[in-house]
């Protein structure tokens, strides 16, 4: 992540844009449903996309084809939910795919599945999980966001995994190799991210409080609780 431009096979390519392609619109009418019935939420919004792009725009160099970065997805999963990710993310990559060369046009919907759509889904699944078991805010929002990096990079490893299978063992040769050398680079930066993320949110716990009570982050009745967790 990002795949490059041109670097998939033109089925592949157009096989995950079609696959996206149905988030995103989901995705838009989220969106669009959020800052109509919420005005107040667009710099919130803003400074989710931001986050999203800058520490997505952070490459180191994993693979041929492709590169390693933390992705930035998992605090705006986590405030506006992965719908709304879609469309943040799919803006981002598109900005980067024309102004940074990072990414691409033809792999816009293989990287737009990998790191708006499936890293911002685990990532929030996983932190509801934990808020369901009473599992401490900030806490919740590590693993969330942990699990939302490493989840894009595990879902890029099947996208060149599928697409470059190994002549000896296949699809699943082939996957453990990818897996294996974005790992290398890909569990500190995802612990990094982590940590970044919470301190983004507790920083927003102090500054957004009603904000965060209305999205649901914090409640109401316990936000005290929640800020000093």
């Amino acid at each position: 992540m990002h795949i490059a431009e041109g670097f998939l096979p033109p089925a592949h390519a157009i096989a995950w844009g079609v696959a996206s392609a149905p988030f995103v619109v989901h995705g838009v009418r989220s969106l669009t449903r959020e800052v109509r019935e919420h005005p107040e939420s667009t710099l919130l919004l803003g400074a989710s996309g931001a986050f999203t792009f800058v520490l997505s725009a952070l490459k180191l160099p994993s693979v041929t084809g492709s590169c390693s970065h933390p992705t930035g997805t998992g605090l705006g999963a986590v405030l506006f939910r992965p719908p709304v990710m879609a469309v943040l993310g799919t803006i981002t990559l598109l900005f980067q795919a024309l102004l940074l060369a990072h990414g691409g046009l033809t792999t816009l919907g293989a990287n737009v599945f990998s790191m708006a759509i499936a890293g911002p889904w685990v990532g929030y699944g996983v932190y509801r999980l934990l808020r369901r078991l009473d599992v401490p805010l900030m806490a919740a929002v590590f693993f969330g966001a942990f699990l939302a990096d490493l989840a894009t990079y595990c879902v890029t490893s099947v996208q060149l995994a599928l697409a470059f299978p190994d002549p000896g063992s296949g699809f699943l040769g082939a996957l453990g190799k990818f897996g294996s050398i974005f790992a290398v680079t890909q569990i500190p930066l995802a612990v990094s991210e982590g940590l970044l993320t919470v301190l983004v949110m507790r920083l927003l716990t102090q500054s957004s409080k009603g904000e965060l009570t209305r999205l649901g982050v914090l409640a109401a009745r316990r936000e005290d609780e929640a800020v000093a967790r």
